[in-house]
């Protein structure tokens, strides 16, 4: 991850908690690039997301699945019947 520090020096330690910030605040996304910029005694933040594949999701009745395995015999029969439209 590349880390831009704005507006001023900060030590090593209170870098590597914005980093554990960020990790927290962003669960499951990566994240590239994150600008620290300093104004006075406020700090903003502002973080650049890697691009992520994306993951086919599913919708049988009102909700969304994964893996066609999760749903029963009658729902993965009618996907497989069901006629697809050409992108």
């Amino acid at each position: 991850m590349k880390i831009n520090i704005i507006g001023g020096e900060m030590e090593r330690r209170e870098i590597d908690e914005y980093i554990k910030y960020a990790g927290q605040k962003h669960p499951g996304r990566q994240i590239s690039q994150m600008d620290i910029i300093i104004d006075g005694e406020y700090v903003d933040l502002k973080f650049y997301f890697s691009d992520m594949d994306f993951q086919h999701a599913y919708r049988s009745a009102d909700y969304l699945v994964n893996d066609m395995n999760k749903l029963n015999d009658a729902k993965q029969s009618e996907f497989s019947e069901k006629q697809r439209h050409k992108v």
